[in-house]
């Protein structure tokens, strides 16, 4: 287990979309627990393989208190979101410096490939559900800058530039 360097904005795999996972293989395992431990060093709440560099639909989650919780996902997606939205101060690891208010669904229903190897349907809400919608914006070559009007992301970029 080890640390990874996230990839730093611009790098153009940050705006690929990753590819399926077919099988839960040792090799799969041991990026997720490659990524837990990246997630944790940040510290953050979450974190998509394509931010690392892995082009595959990886995930980890983890917005509990306590830590040590994390929900490993293989080819997430949101079967189900809320109407009510949930605004939360998101922030990246690839663009390290600036963050913004951000409004998502306060909870999602979504399906994955757990650890297992096995399709699971999951609920997950607040913090947990801002976090998964986070990461699958990534798998799908977006970020959460991506979501904000043209004036404010053009501002957040700048200020990123100007951190940098």
């Amino acid at each position: 287990m080890s640390v990874r360097r996230c990839l730093p904005w611009p790098d153009g795999r940050l705006r690929r979309a990753a590819e399926p996972v077919d099988e839960i293989t040792d090799e799969i395992r041991a990026t997720w627990d490659d990524m837990i431990d990246t997630m944790e060093a940040m510290p953050g709440v979450g974190l998509a393989a394509t931010q690392i560099g892995v082009m595959q639909r990886l995930a980890v989650v983890d917005a509990s208190s306590e830590r040590g919780k994390a929900v490993r996902m293989a080819n997430p997606e949101v079967l189900h979101a809320s109407i009510e939205l949930r605004e939360h101060e998101e922030a990246s690891p690839n663009l390290p410096g600036v963050s913004a208010k951000v409004k998502r669904p306060r909870a999602v229903t979504v399906r994955f490939l757990n650890e297992a190897g096995e399709v699971e349907e999951r609920d997950f809400v607040g913090l947990w559900a801002t976090s998964v919608q986070h990461q699958i914006d990534h798998l799908n070559g977006r970020l959460y800058f991506d979501r904000l009007g043209k004036v404010k992301r053009d501002m957040l970029l700048r200020k990123a530039k100007k951190a940098g």
